[in-house]
């Protein structure tokens, strides 16, 4: 039998410098989701800033880019914050990592992307880096969006969100 569930979903992306996946995205699920979700972004060693790259593919999108700042997961433990109902690391230093204990123990899953952050090279080899960890993003968060969550148990939605991290 399905369990109830709620009408609006609160979702973490995390990664350890919450400077450019996890940012992005951030801003994709705000932008796809249509009001049943409210994405939010932040690192477990967070960098302080936001990779220009990141906010510019986001741009390309045509996805606003304003308030975005890097910011550490702590915010997201403390008293007050948004109860969070799933909790997706996207980068693999961040999925092996400890994380805090999340207030109402939200389904979570590995959505390994890599790091374009990372990439040395021309300027055309770092923007080509950026727009494949969009593209990458943007395809998982598609998949989720298409899951029936209102319909599906606890078990059977993690199962989705699991496959939909191993694509």
């Amino acid at each position: 039998m399905p369990i109830p569930t709620p009408q609006h979903y609160n979702i973490l992306f995390l990664c350890t410098g919450n400077s450019a996946r996890s940012i992005m995205s951030e801003g994709i699920l705000n932008h796809r989701a249509k009001g049943a979700f409210t994405a939010y972004s932040a690192g477990s060693h967070p960098s302080g800033t936001v990779r220009p790259e990141a906010l510019h593919q986001l741009e390309l999108a045509g996805i606003p880019t304003t308030g975005f700042r890097s910011k550490s997961w702590d915010e997201f433990a403390a008293p007050g914050a948004p109860q969070i109902n799933f909790v997706f690391t996207v980068c693999d230093n961040a999925a092996h990592e400890v994380c805090p204990i999340w207030p109402g123990h939200p389904m979570t899953a590995h959505w390994g992307v890599a790091d374009p952050a990372a990439v040395k090279g021309t300027p055309e080899e770092i923007e080509r880096a950026f727009h494949d960890a969009f593209t990458h993003l943007d395809r998982r968060i598609s998949l989720f969006l298409s899951l029936p969550l209102s319909t599906l148990e606890d078990m059977a939605i993690q199962r989705e969100i699991d496959q939909i991290g191993r694509q």
